[in-house]
C-alpha cells in the first residue's frame, strides 16, 4: 500500500528511488524526532552550548567541503546573511533548546517546539501578507490552549523546569523570525551550501556564548560520560547529517506538503521515545495539550497552503507549514 502511494507520488520512479524515499522520510520522522532524547543525555556531563556547538560545527565543516568540492563559493555579503541567520536558528533557537534540556524532559520539549507553525501564522497574519481563515483561527486557539496547558502543568514541577519551558518557546520564536528572514535574505542559492554555512555560524557563535557564560570552565572531557558521547556523535552523523540530506532530497522529489507532515510525527516519537526509554511520564494533561497541539500544526498548515500569495515579482506562491525546516 505505501508504494503504491509513492508511485502515484512519483510516477516513472525506479523501484529503488521509491525505497530511498521510504528511508529518507523514516530519517525525518524518527531520527529527528530522537533528537530531542539523543540532547537530553549529551547535556547530563557537556555543557549545552558546546553541545550544540559541536555538533553543528562538525555538520557543517563536512557539508561545507562537500560543497567546496563542488566548486560552490560563497561570498561576504552571504556570510553576512548566514551568520544572522545562524544567530536566529542555531544560537537562539538550538541554544535555548539544549540548555533548557537540562530540566525539561524531551517530550515536552519537542511539544513546545511544534508550536513553531502556529507563530508563522501569527507573523504571517500580522505582516498582512495572509488572511486569517477560520482553520487558521481555530488552529491559533487550539495551540494556544495546548501551550496554556503544558505550561501549567510545570507550574507544579518546580521554577527552574518552567523557565526551561519559557526558553524553549523563546527558542522557537527566535527559530520562527529566523525563517521569516531566511525568505528574503542574500544566502548562498545553493539549499546544502546555506546550510552550512549558517551551521558554521551559528557554531561560532554557540562557543562563543558558551565561553562567555562560563561553560568552558564546566568542561572536562575527563568527566563526559559515554552516553553523552555517544549521543552527541548520534546529534552529529544522524541528527545533523543524515537527516538533513534526506531532507534536501525529498525536497526535490516529493511535494513539500508531504514532506512537512514529518511536523506531525516528530513530537509523538519524541514523546514516546521519552517515555519508553528514559522513563519521562505521560500525563492526561501532556496527551489533552499535545493532541491540540498537533491538531492546531495541522489546522494551520492546511488553512495556510489555500492562500496564494503575490512574491515581489507578481507570481503566485503559497505558504508551506515553515516548520518542515525546523529540525533539534
Amino acid at each position: 500500500m505505501v508504494e503504491r502511494a509513492l508511485t502515484k507520488w512519483l510516477p516513472g520512479n525506479s523501484r529503488r528511488e521509491r525505497i530511498l524515499v521510504l528511508l529518507s522520510f523514516f530519517a525525518i520522522y524518527f531520527i529527528w524526532g530522537s533528537t530531542y532524547l539523543a540532547i537530553r543525555y549529551a547535556v547530563e556531563t557537556i555543557p549545552p552550548l558546546f553541545v550544540a556547538g559541536t555538533r553543528h560545527l562538525v555538520a557543517g565543516a563536512l557539508l561545507f567541503a562537500w560543497c567546496w568540492w563542488k566548486g560552490l563559493r560563497p561570498t561576504l555579503t552571504q556570510w553576512r546573511a548566514s551568520l544572522i541567520l545562524g544567530a536566529l536558528f542555531f544560537l537562539g533557537g538550538h541554544g535555548l533548546l539544549h540548555w533548557a534540556e537540562q530540566v525539561v524532559p524531551s517530550g515536552l520539549a519537542a511539544l513546545l517546539i511544534a508550536t513553531e507553525p502556529i507563530m508563522i501564522a501569527v507573523m504571517i497574519a500580522m505582516m498582512r501578507q495572509a488572511r486569517i481563515t477560520w482553520p487558521v483561527a481555530i488552529g491559533m486557539l487550539l495551540g494556544l490552549g495546548g501551550v496554556a496547558l503544558l505550561m501549567q502543568g510545570n507550574m507544579g514541577h518546580g521554577r527552574a523546569e518552567l523557565i526551561g519551558s519559557a526558553a524553549i518557546l523563546l527558542g522557537t520564536l527566535s527559530w520562527s523570525v529566523g525563517i521569516m528572514y531566511s525568505g528574503k535574505a542574500k544566502l548562498h542559492p545553493d539549499p546544502t551550501m546555506s546550510a552550512a554555512m549558517s551551521l558554521l555560524c551559528g557554531a561560532l557563535l554557540l562557543i562563543l556564548t558558551g565561553l562567555a557564560t562560563g561553560e568552558g570552565a564546566r568542561l572536562h572531557p575527563a568527566s563526559i560520560s559515554f552516553v553523552s558521547f555517544m549521543n552527541l556523535l548520534f546529534l552529529v552523523f544522524f541528527g545533523s547529517l543524515i537527516a538533513f540530506t534526506a531532507y534536501v532530497w525529498l525536497l526535490q522529489r516529493c511535494p513539500p506538503t508531504l514532506v512537512a507532515t514529518h511536523t506531525y510525527v516528530n513530537p509523538i516519537v519524541a514523546v514516546l521515545l521519552g517515555w519508553a526509554i528514559a522513563g519521562e511520564s505521560i500525563s492526561g494533561r501532556t496527551l489533552l495539550a499535545g493532541t491540540a497541539v498537533v491538531v492546531a500544526i495541522f489546522l494551520v498548515g492546511r488553512g495556510a497552503r489555500k492562500q496564494p500569495q503575490p512574491t515581489k515579482h507578481g507570481e503566485q506562491t503559497h505558504l508551506e507549514p515553515a516548520s518542515a525546516r525546523r529540525t533539534a
